[in-house]
């Protein structure tokens, strides 16, 4: 799994917020980026936790599969 992603499932696990949970489906289908993420002041806290975790590689990439495949957005 790449990092966008991981970061994306992470940030979505986080928090019982809708506003996070979009934000974190936005950033898996590219309709945001990290730079943009990371200067939004009421998802930096949570960001600053995912990336923690994901250093620590405390992430189970099974988890992370079945959001992306329920999440992310084809375009055919």
């Amino acid at each position: 799994m790449d990092k966008v992603t991981c970061l994306a499932f992470l940030l979505y696990e986080s928090s019982n917020s809708q506003d996070i949970k979009e934000k974190a489906i936005q950033l898996l289908n590219g309709d945001s980026s990290l730079r943009e993420l990371k200067k939004d002041t009421s998802i930096q806290h949570y960001l600053v936790i995912a990336e923690s975790l994901l250093k620590k590689n405390k992430i189970d990439k099974n988890l992370v599969q079945r959001f992306a495949e329920e999440f992310m957005v084809l375009e055919v």
